[in-house]
């Protein structure tokens, strides 16, 4: 049996081995040292990678023509979107509605260096303003629908924003984080930047916001907007770090918010019904923006109030103060404000020692009267 199979393992070693030996060796000479595979491989791999690069590429680095399909499919999207989210409510459905609608949706987009800006807003306002003119309850609504509507919008954008500008000043900076994983994360943070170029400026959503605050109160739907102003708990907390023009509106629509949140429910406390809804709407305005009226009133070439809007602003908010009935949440707004009030240095506004000290007097009654009952 080993005598027949002998001849087989010669036959191996000295013609099939040799042979595919020779083949490898053929096929490896030819694919190392060949010039043309070489060239070849060279040109596949450019060619990836500017394929891979032309699709990371940001929308502003794109051909003209494919930055124009990219915003007419957008356009689209508006017209849609103008057209359903306008389709409730009583005078939603109208045409005017969505024509309102649209010109806000394009004030909202237009950067304000662009030459339309101005010729789109003041067609809005004008609009809206003859809605007014005409004394119809109906197109108040539609004023109303459209404008809560757009604010809602603008709020969600400088929320987002805000939020996004945090989580890319932390980029980085975590606990141990050093060597290459910081330097992507900061390279992915720079270019997200340059992405969003094309987006509406923070200092344009603020200002904004304050507009349609205003065309909003002028229309009737004040206590609308004080609500939804209220409730934003987490866009108070980060406009404590975003930028001092930011800030500066911000400001200015609290001020205006807190003027108006003052007046709300008194024809109801006349007779005899103070809403519970209203007083948590005051409390909650209390807490979400007195932090960021305490470090940022100072605005950055000049107060961003005057001294008569001061006064005006703290007796609002003292008036507010002292509508509020439970004493833990008179307590809680107090305390909230004196440790923003002493943690900014530069700044002496506003003064709540008034309310603070009637509140330990009342406190103090409070205890007394308690300790003279058990005494009895």
């Amino acid at each position: 049996m080993e005598s027949s199979s002998t001849p087989l393992i010669l036959l191996r070693n000295l013609v099939v081995a040799p042979l595919f030996f020779s083949a490898d060796k053929s096929f490896m000479f030819l694919f190392h040292k060949t010039k043309l595979v070489r060239i070849l491989r060279f040109f596949a791999f450019i060619f990836l990678f500017i394929l891979n690069l032309v699709y990371s590429l940001p929308l502003s680095y794109l051909p003209f023509s494919s930055r124009i399909l990219v915003k007419h499919s957008k356009y689209e999207q508006q017209l849609v979107d103008s057209s359903s989210s306008t389709a409730t409510g009583r005078g939603g459905d109208t045409a005017i509605a969505r024509a309102i609608y649209q010109l806000l949706s394009l004030v909202n987009n237009i950067p304000t260096s662009s030459r339309k800006y101005e010729v789109v807003r003041s067609l809005a306002e004008r609009l809206i303003n003859e809605n007014l003119k005409e004394g119809s309850e109906a197109l108040r609504q539609v004023n109303c629908l459209v404008l809560s509507e757009a604010f809602d919008k603008t709020l969600s954008q400088l929320e987002a924003t805000l939020l996004d500008q945090q989580n890319k000043f932390s980029l980085g900076l975590g606990k141990g984080d050093f060597g290459l994983g910081r330097v992507v994360r900061a390279a992915k943070g720079w270019y997200q930047v340059r992405e969003d170029d094309d987006e509406p400026a923070m200092e344009k959503m603020a200002a904004e916001l304050l507009w349609l605050a205003h065309k909003m109160e002028e229309s009737g739907g004040g206590a609308v907007v004080v609500e939804k102003w209220a409730w934003v708990r987490r866009l108070g907390w980060l406009a404590l770090t975003t930028e001092p023009r930011v800030q500066a509106s911000l400001v200015k629509l609290t001020a205006f918010l807190i003027k108006h949140a003052k007046d709300m429910g008194k024809e109801q406390q006349t007779e005899g019904g103070k809403t519970e809804q209203q007083m948590q709407t005051k409390m909650k305005m209390l807490t979400t923006w007195l932090p960021l009226l305490c470090q940022a009133s100072n605005g950055t070439d000049a107060p961003t109030l005057s001294t008569s809007e001061r006064g005006e602003i703290e007796s609002a908010l003292e008036e507010i103060i002292d509508m509020i009935e439970e004493e833990d949440n008179r307590e809680k707004v107090l305390s909230l404000w004196f440790h923003h009030f002493t943690q900014c240095s530069s700044s002496d506004w506003p003064n709540l020692y008034g309310s603070y000290l009637r509140w330990c007097d009342i406190s103090r009654k409070l205890l007394l009267t308690a300790e003279q009952m058990k005494v009895h």
